[in-house]
C-alpha cells in the first residue's frame, strides 16, 4: 500500500543516514514493486512542493537538511530578491543575477551562498510554484515583437507577446495578462493578453487597473446573488421573540455622510455608578449562514475594499445596505453588547444580547462635531443631544484613561478626494479627525475589548486582533533616526506602549511629528488575526477582537458566529475539534486579503493624486520635506496629500552632500540646508502617470551667508582696498 507523504518525509528525517536514490528509499521502505509508481508520484509532488529537492545523481533529500530554503521572494524596485528565512533569521537577499526566472510572489527554492555585508545571500535553484497574478500593463508594439511593460515596478522584466497571443489589443492600451512560459532567463518572460481594459486615458481605466492588478472581486456570482435576494427578508416577531428588545431605547448611528451601510450604533446611559455603554452591531451571521454561497463568497473576498468613487462590499448590496444595515426608524436585528464604567472610566463589567433595534437617528461625524461646537444643526440631531452630551463625556474618560495606559495614537493624516461623476477628481485633502471621530473609536475600541475578554475568560479557541511587541532591530533604526534629527529615544529589550506614547506626546507640536509618527508605525509589526492571544502592542489591551464591522469585515462575523455557539461557555461537542482549523484558516487568508486591500487602496490614492496634480505642472505650492536621500528629498504638499521629489539634480544654486549622520542635504558652498520637517515652496516640474511620480523643482530663496562666507568676502575687500 503506497505510504502517505507524511510517512515519507518522517522517514527520511528520522532514519536515513543519507540522501538517497528513488529506488534506494522505495527499497527502504519497504514498497513493493505494484506499488512503486504511486509511490513515486507521491516523492515526485513533495519534490514540486518544496518539502524534499533532488541533488545531483538524482539523490533525494529533506530541503532543511540540504542548506537549501524554500519561501515566496519578494522583489524590489531595484531588482533584489528578498526570501523569507523561516529559521527567523534575516531575509535572504538574491542579487539581481541570481534571481534566475523568479518573479515577485513566487514560491522558490534557495541555494545559500555568502554574505553581502551582514547579510546572507543565495541563488534561486527552482521555481516551487509560481504566484497566480494578472499583470496589468501598456501593450507595446515594436517592429517584429509585442510585449507588455508591467504597471508594477517589482515586476522587473517586460513581457514578450506572441503575435497569436495579442488578443486583439492596440499599442498603447493598458491590458490584462498572464505568464505562460518563462524559462530562460537570458530571455523575457513569456505571456497572453487576456483582457483589454482600454486606453489610460479613458475614464474609469484608473481603477479598473488597480482591480486587476490586485486581483480585486469586481461583480458576484448569479447564485450569490440569487442566495443574498432569498435570505434579505427581516423575520416573523415570532421567529424573534427570544431577543431582547431595544426598538424604545435611544440609539442611533454616526457614520460618513454619505455612508450608505451603518453596521453600528450607540447608546449611553447614566448609572448611579457611572455610565452604561450600549455598541448595538448588525447581526450578519443571523442572514448569512455558514457554509453558504454567501458566506464562502464573503470568506474568499474577506473584506470590502473602499477605492476612490467606489466600494468594493464583501456582502451584496441587498445585504449591506439594506437587511443588515441599521437604518434609521427601521427595526433590525443586533448583537449588541452593554460596557458599565465607573464614573472615572473603567471598564466594571458587560454583558452579550442578541437584540432588535431600531436606529433613532442617522448621524453624520461633522454634525455631531457642529452640535458639540454649539453650531446650529438639524432637528434630528437635537432630538438625540441628551444623550450625545452624555456620550461625549464617557468617550472623554475613555480618551484620557487609555492614554494614560500608554496606549498609541498614531493620528496621521487620511487622504480626502472629491471625485466628478467621469472620476476625476474635482479636490484633494486631508479628512480632519473631530472629536465626534474619536467618540465612536473609543466606544468601538471597548467593545472589541469587552467580547475578547469575555471568551477568553471562558477559555475557548477564539479568533483575536493581535500586535506583537516591535523588533528591537528596527527600533534601534528608529532610534539611531531620532538621535540624527536631535531626539532621544531610547531602546530596551523590554519596552512598553506607555514610553512610545510618552515620546509621541513630547513632539507632537514640532514640525517632523507627523513624519515621526508614521516612522515610528513603520518601525512596528503589523497586527495581524490570530488564535494565540498575544495582546496588542498598540493599544497596550492585553485582549483585543474584531466584532464591530461585520458588513465589511469577515472575522467579524466569525466572531458573532462563536460567540453564538458559546453554550454556558462551551462550544457544541460536534463543532469543538473543528474550530481551531476554522480560526486558523480564517485568520490566515483575512489577515493576507486585508493586506492587500490596503495596498491597492493606497495605490488608488497615489494614482488619483498624481492624476490631480498632472493638471497643475508649472503651479507653485507650499510642502514639508517627508524624507531624505542621497539624491533628494519628498516634499508632501500642503493639504493636498500628495508626494513628489526633488532631485539634487534639480537644484542647480549649489553642489549638495547628503548629510547621513544628520538626515539632510547641506550646500558645499552656500551652507543650505534641507532637512526633514523643513517647509518649503515648490514648483511642479513634470508628472509620471505611467509610474505614479510627481517631479518638483524648489523654489530657492537667496541662501544666507554663512559665517565662513562671509569672512571670505571681507578678506577679499579688504585685500582690494590695500591694492
Amino acid at each position: 500500500m503506497p505510504l502517505t507523504k507524511e510517512k515519507i518525509v518522517d522517514f527520511i528525517r528520522e532514519k536515513a543516514a543519507h540522501p538517497m536514490k528513488m529506488k534506494e528509499l522505495a527499497l527502504s521502505l519497504g514498497i513493493t514493486s505494484k506499488d512503486y509508481a504511486p509511490f513515486r508520484n507521491v516523492v515526485k509532488e513533495l519534490i514540486s512542493s518544496g518539502e524534499l529537492v533532488k541533488l545531483k545523481r538524482g539523490r533525494i533529500g529533506l530541503v532543511s537538511e540540504m542548506d537549501v530554503l524554500v519561501g515566496k521572494v519578494t522583489v524590489t524596485r531595484g531588482g533584489t530578491g528578498f526570501v523569507e528565512n523561516t529559521t527567523g533569521d534575516q531575509d535572504i537577499m538574491i542579487l539581481p543575477a541570481a534571481l534566475g526566472t523568479a518573479l515577485d510572489g513566487d514560491k522558490v527554492m534557495v541555494r545559500m551562498g555568502g554574505f553581502s555585508g551582514p547579510r546572507k545571500t543565495g541563488t534561486i535553484i527552482k521555481i516551487v510554484e509560481r504566484a497566480k497574478r494578472n499583470i496589468v500593463g501598456v501593450f507595446k508594439i515594436a517592429r517584429s515583437f509585442a510585449s507588455v511593460s508591467a504597471d508594477n515596478p517589482r515586476i522587473h522584466r517586460d513581457i514578450y507577446i506572441p503575435a497569436s497571443a495579442t488578443g486583439g489589443a492596440k499599442d498603447g492600451e493598458k491590458v490584462v495578462a498572464v505568464l505562460t512560459a518563462w524559462d530562460d532567463p537570458n530571455l523575457n518572460p513569456e505571456g497572453k493578453v487576456v483582457e483589454i481594459l482600454g486606453l489610460p486615458s479613458q475614464p474609469g481605466v484608473d481603477m479598473l487597473t488597480i482591480i486587476k492588478s490586485y486581483s480585486l472581486p469586481e461583480r458576484f456570482p448569479a447564485e450569490v446573488l440569487d442566495e443574498a435576494e432569498q435570505v434579505a427578508v427581516m423575520p416573523e416577531p415570532h421567529e424573534i421573540e427570544d431577543r431582547l428588545d431595544l426598538t424604545d431605547e435611544c440609539l442611533y448611528t454616526i457614520d460618513p455622510a454619505d455612508a450608505k451601510d451603518h453596521d453600528d450604533a450607540v447608546s449611553v446611559k447614566k448609572t448611579s455608578s457611572g455610565y452604561e455603554l450600549g455598541v448595538h452591531i448588525a447581526d450578519v451571521s443571523f442572514f448569512v449562514k455558514e457554509g453558504s454561497e454567501l458566506d464562502r463568497e464573503a470568506l474568499v473576498r474577506g473584506n470590502s475594499v473602499y477605492l476612490p468613487g467606489m466600494v468594493l462590499p464583501m456582502l451584496p448590496e441587498i445585504l449591506s445596505n439594506d437587511i443588515c444595515s441599521l437604518k434609521v426608524n427601521r427595526r433590525r436585528l443586533a448583537h449588541t453588547v452593554f460596557i458599565d464604567f465607573d464614573k472615572h472610566g473603567k471598564m466594571v463589567k458587560w454583558r452579550l444580547a442578541d437584540t432588535v433595534v431600531k436606529s433613532k437617528a442617522k448621524l453624520a461625524y461633522e454634525e455631531v462635531q457642529d452640535f458639540f461646537d454649539g453650531k446650529d444643526v438639524p432637528a434630528r440631531v437635537q432630538r438625540v443631544g441628551d444623550n450625545l452630551i452624555l456620550a461625549r463625556k464617557l468617550a472623554r474618560l475613555l480618551v484620557a484613561r487609555r492614554s494614560a495606559e500608554g496606549s498609541l495614537d498614531f493620528d496621521l493624516p487620511e487622504a480626502k478626494i472629491i471625485l466628478n461623476k467621469q472620476g476625476e477628481v474635482l479636490e484633494l485633502g486631508h479628512r480632519i479627525r473631530l472629536e465626534s471621530h474619536r467618540l465612536v473609536e473609543e466606544f468601538m475600541l471597548a467593545a472589541n475589548r469587552a467580547v475578547a475578554l469575555e471568551v477568553f475568560r471562558q477559555g475557548q479557541p477564539f479568533i483575536y486582533r493581535v500586535h506583537d511587541r516591535p523588533d528591537t532591530e528596527k527600533l534601534e533604526a528608529f532610534s539611531q533616526l531620532m538621535a540624527r534629527l536631535g531626539y532621544k529615544f531610547p531602546v530596551s529589550p523590554q519596552m512598553k506602549p506607555i514610553q512610545f506614547a510618552r515620546f509621541l506626546d513630547k513632539i507632537k507640536d514640532d514640525t517632523e511629528s507627523e513624519f515621526i509618527n508614521e516612522l515610528m508605525l513603520r518601525s512596528m509589526k503589523k497586527a495581524v488575526y490570530q488564535r494565540q492571544n498575544i495582546g496588542h502592542f498598540g493599544l497596550a489591551f492585553s485582549h483585543y477582537t474584531h466584532f464591530t464591522s461585520p458588513i465589511r469585515r469577515y472575522p467579524d462575523m466569525l466572531v458573532h458566529r462563536l460567540l453564538r455557539l458559546l453554550v454556558n461557555g462551551h462550544y457544541p461537542v460536534n463543532l469543538a475539534k473543528n474550530i481551531r482549523g476554522i480560526i486558523d484558516h480564517v485568520s490566515t487568508h483575512c489577515s493576507e486579503t486585508e493586506k492587500i486591500a490596503e495596498t491597492a487602496e493606497r495605490q488608488a490614492v497615489k494614482v488619483k493624486q498624481v492624476a490631480f496634480m498632472a493638471r497643475h505642472v508649472g503651479d507653485e505650492f507650499s510642502g514639508v520635506i517627508s524624507g531624505v536621500t542621497g539624491f533628494g528629498f519628498f516634499v508632501r504638499l500642503d493639504n493636498l496629500g500628495a508626494e513628489g521629489l526633488i532631485r539634487i539634480s534639480g537644484i542647480d544654486d549649489d553642489y549638495y552632500n547628503f548629510d547621513e549622520k544628520h538626515y539632510r542635504l547641506v550646500g558645499r558652498r552656500s551652507g543650505r540646508i534641507f532637512r526633514l520637517g523643513d517647509k518649503v515652496r515648490v514648483i511642479i516640474l513634470a508628472v509620471d502617470k505611467v509610474n505614479n511620480e510627481i517631479n518638483l523643482l524648489p523654489v530657492l530663496k537667496p541662501a544666507k551667508k554663512t559665517k565662513k562666507a562671509k569672512d571670505k568676502k571681507n578678506t577679499h575687500r579688504q585685500r582690494k582696498r590695500r591694492r
